[in-house]
């Protein structure tokens, strides 16, 4: 059973979120917050697997308080789900570095929604579609510098030839099928890869592996486009 959390300070929303998340027979909702300090709250108290949660609320936001989640090595398992209203919006990248799993936005259908609860749930990072995953490389790229990150080449120096290659892969939003199939390896041979690079990387998931992955310059975002 996976455990929701909802934090958002619009109750309506909430009230929306819960209906359907309680209707599918795998997951629930423990609890609900209307701020970050709540939603850390809720989820310390009552538990989680992944966060629903909101960036713009009220006294906490939803950045502190994902950044607070990752902090925390109690709720090394949680998961944080960022829906927001505008897909632009620039705090989804610093969620993102703040230990994020991905974001979806508020326009996204009800079977998107569970979908993605599911994918986060899974230990996937939610950076799809193509645009999206372009639109978070340019943030990442000119949000707090382009420069790599001074550490980057010593992040990378521990990474065998191959799970550098894997990491590119990554942080093009394909999945191990797909990295398996253009890597002419089997897809049990790039789940190998990607938890070592986890390990090695000290990464929650895979979102935190796109975000090192541009962050180290290994991966340069494409110019151009909006």
């Amino acid at each position: 059973m996976i455990r929701v959390v909802l934090a958002d300070d619009q109750a309506l929303l909430r009230s929306a979120f819960r209906v359907l998340v309680d209707s599918e027979p795998d997951m629930s909702v423990t609890g609900e917050a209307s701020d970050g300090e709540e939603a850390l709250r809720v989820v310390r108290e009552q538990g989680a697997d992944v966060v629903l949660m909101d960036i713009r609320m009220p006294g906490t936001d939803g950045l502190a308080a994902t950044r607070a989640i990752s902090a925390d090595p109690a709720l090394a398992d949680v998961r944080v789900l960022i829906l927001t209203t505008f897909e632009t919006d620039d705090y989804v990248v610093e969620a993102l570095r703040a230990g994020a799993s991905g974001f979806l936005g508020k326009g996204a259908e009800p079977g998107e929604l569970l979908s993605a609860v599911r994918l986060v749930a899974a230990g996937e990072a939610l950076l799809s579609p193509a645009a999206t995953r372009g639109l978070i490389a340019r943030f990442l790229a000119h949000g707090a510098g382009a420069e790599p990150q001074p550490s980057g080449a010593a992040a990378l120096a521990v990474l065998t030839a191959r799970e550098r290659e894997v990491l590119v892969e990554v942080a093009g939003g394909l999945s191990n099928d797909e990295i398996a199939q253009r890597l002419a390896v089997s897809p049990l041979t790039v789940k190998t890869h990607v938890n070592r690079l986890l390990a090695k990387l000290a990464a929650r998931d895979r979102a935190q592996l796109v975000v090192i992955a541009y962050e180290t310059g290994l991966v340069r975002p494409r110019g151009g486009g909006a």
